[in-house]
């Protein structure tokens, strides 16, 4: 099996073929994490014949050390902790957590507005969700959103990715309904690794791609 991807596109091509029991499914909705998990979910939606819509994620990042996650924020208000990585903030953590999580819910609640371009988002309740990313490294953007989805009572989680790390994907399996990582690298060491373009999603891509699928239903 190849260990890399040539683009978001591909790889979400490749992860749809692990998914085509919900091809054409009107129980079934694609959510894409922004931004990058968007053009992954796009193809994924695009092959399966299914409606797509963006689930917005914050991660709240330790300031001054840049990739360090000490939790996320997704759509819906719900918040997910490291407890580990907080507890390492003390004593300012409660000070540090919240000016993070303030500013992050600003930027959220902005792409929310911004993305759909007016679109309501796709009904959740008792739907199957297939929650794409383009990677699962620690996880914790995707549990933020997993929390959110319970919250809005989806009928069934189905976290897909097309690359993701060994533990973590195993993790997932316990933790929601269905778990398809395409390939879990033993020698993972970042989604990065195994694109050969890995350059950030834009905030036009997503919107395009979000207009392109409404219009194709």
């Amino acid at each position: 099996m190849r260990s890399y991807f040539r683009n978001r596109r591909e790889a979400g091509q490749e992860l749809a073929e692990k998914l085509t029991s919900y091809s054409g499914r009107n129980d079934v909705i694609v959510l894409g994490l922004a931004r990058g998990g968007v053009p992954v979910a796009h193809a994924v939606a695009s092959h399966l014949h299914l409606p797509l819509d963006v689930f917005i994620v914050r991660k709240l990042g330790v300031p001054g050390y840049g990739e360090l996650a000490m939790g996320a924020i997704a759509s819906g208000g719900v918040r997910v902790l490291n407890q580990d990585v907080v507890r390492a903030l003390q004593p300012h953590a409660d000070e540090i957590v919240e000016t993070v999580t303030s500013r992050e819910a600003a930027e959220l609640e902005r792409r929310e507005l911004e993305y759909r371009d007016d679109r309501p988002p796709l009904e959740i309740r008792g739907r199957v969700v297939i929650l794409v990313d383009d990677g699962l490294a620690t996880g914790a953007s995707m549990r933020a959103a997993a929390a959110a989805l319970r919250q809005k009572e989806a009928g069934k989680i189905v976290v897909a990715v097309p690359v993701g790390a060994p533990d973590t994907c195993r993790e997932f399996e316990k933790e929601v309904d269905e778990t398809i990582c395409a390939i879990a690298p033993e020698n993972f060491h970042g989604v990065g690794q195994f694109y050969e373009d890995f350059s950030q999603t834009s905030d036009d891509e997503v919107r395009e791609l979000l207009a392109a699928s409404a219009g194709a239903i």
